[in-house]
């Protein structure tokens, strides 16, 4: 046989080669699939934000008189009420000052006393013509003037009882006092820096989380042009994550926004309030808070399952199409919701989608859809 005979030989057993392929392949049973027939829904707009837990009120227990401290009476880490005694200065030197007020007082009241009686004298006296009105003058400027000496004496007076009052140094806010920072027989002073213990209210508790600039205003403009729905106030779902990743039991409300850009880092700062009756959520602790900033009407969502990733990243699904054939189509993914992406593009509602079964298809391939429900 020539040499030109065998290659068209050759041609020949290729040809018949690739036409048993093609009609094996023809006659492969469909793929079974589950699909998804898209439909439209309203969803949030959920941001996970970084941010730190902070006191919702934080005093400083500071010394009102200056004295020898004598007694603490709190116990360190304990839950204090306001009014609640903490600290106990030494109260003699005041409790003198308040003893010399009331002899002042008292000698004050005894003046006021004999100048009405000599003005009653006086008037007496004018009444008969005895005496001139320069005399019944003069009395009835010293019986004002006595009278001014008792209200010195008095505001005097109610001035050593309240000094004697701050040697009992109390809680000026409900919360948690934590360690003392003096002790018994140190020297306070009330003009002083210094402060005695710090208490910090910690339920509720605030989350202070930052959001970028360019985020929030993206979300705005969206929101001005229709195609976000603004949350209704205060209905803004937020929730806090720990470092592990799991979920604070208590939901949260968002507070405000702060007016102001950071100028180093281009953030702006919210703030959400949170209950913390079990005392989980302590002062400088870091955490995730998820908020629910707007919705989005008619949004598509799709099980993650279903998404497929190409060789560099890009999100992808196969389609259903006329014949029961499939094709595959690049999306643009959003923010996850669950078990669920919500897509910002590349799907339209009505449309179906593969769920499972799809690491065995190609594009073009046959496949015996099996609908199921958006839940499964």
């Amino acid at each position: 046989m020539s040499l030109l005979s065998r290659f068209f030989a050759g041609l020949a057993l290729c040809a018949g080669l690739a036409t048993s392929a093609a009609t094996a392949q023809q006659q492969m049973p469909p793929t079974p699939v589950s699909v998804l027939t898209l439909q439209g829904e309203a969803l949030p707009i959920i941001n996970e934000l970084p941010g730190r837990i902070s006191a919702t009120r934080i005093s400083q227990v500071r010394p009102r008189v200056s004295g020898i401290l004598v007694d603490r009476v709190f116990e360190q880490g304990s839950l204090v009420q306001e009014g609640d005694v903490l600290y106990h200065i030494d109260p003699a030197p005041f409790q003198v000052k308040v003893k010399a007020a009331e002899a002042t007082l008292a000698r004050a009241k005894a003046t006021l006393a004999n100048a009405e009686v000599e003005l009653e004298r006086q008037r007496q006296l004018k009444a008969r013509n005895v005496s001139s009105g320069v005399e019944l003058e003069s009395a009835q400027t010293t019986v004002l003037q006595a009278k001014a000496d008792v209200a010195l004496a008095e505001a005097s007076l109610d001035e050593a009882r309240l000094n004697l009052d701050y040697t009992e140094v109390r809680a000026p806010i409900t919360g948690t006092i934590g360690r003392a920072l003096v002790t018994e027989g140190a020297l306070v002073s009330a003009t002083g820096s210094d402060y005695l213990a710090l208490i910090q209210q910690l339920d509720p508790v605030y989350a202070d989380f930052t959001q970028s600039a360019s985020q929030l205003f993206a979300l705005r403009r969206a929101l001005a042009s229709g195609a976000l729905v603004a949350t209704a106030p205060g209905q803004a779902a937020v929730t806090l994550y720990f470092d592990d990743g799991t979920a604070y039991a208590h939901k949260g409300q968002l507070l405000f926004s702060e007016a102001a850009v950071d100028e180093t880092t281009g953030q702006i700062t919210l703030r959400a309030e949170f209950p913390n009756p079990e005392g989980d959520l302590l002062p400088g602790l870091y955490v995730r808070v998820r908020i629910e900033q707007a919705v989005r009407e008619q949004a598509i969502a799709i099980p993650q399952k279903a998404v497929l990733r190409d060789g560099r990243g890009n999100a992808q699904v196969y389609v259903l199409k006329e014949g029961n054939t499939v094709d595959l189509r690049l999306i643009q993914l959003g923010v996850t919701l669950g078990d669920r992406w919500m897509v910002d593009s590349g799907l339209e509602a009505g449309e179906t989608i593969v769920v499972e079964g799809a690491q065995k298809l190609y594009p073009g391939a046959t496949v015996q859809p099996e609908p199921v429900t958006a839940g499964n």
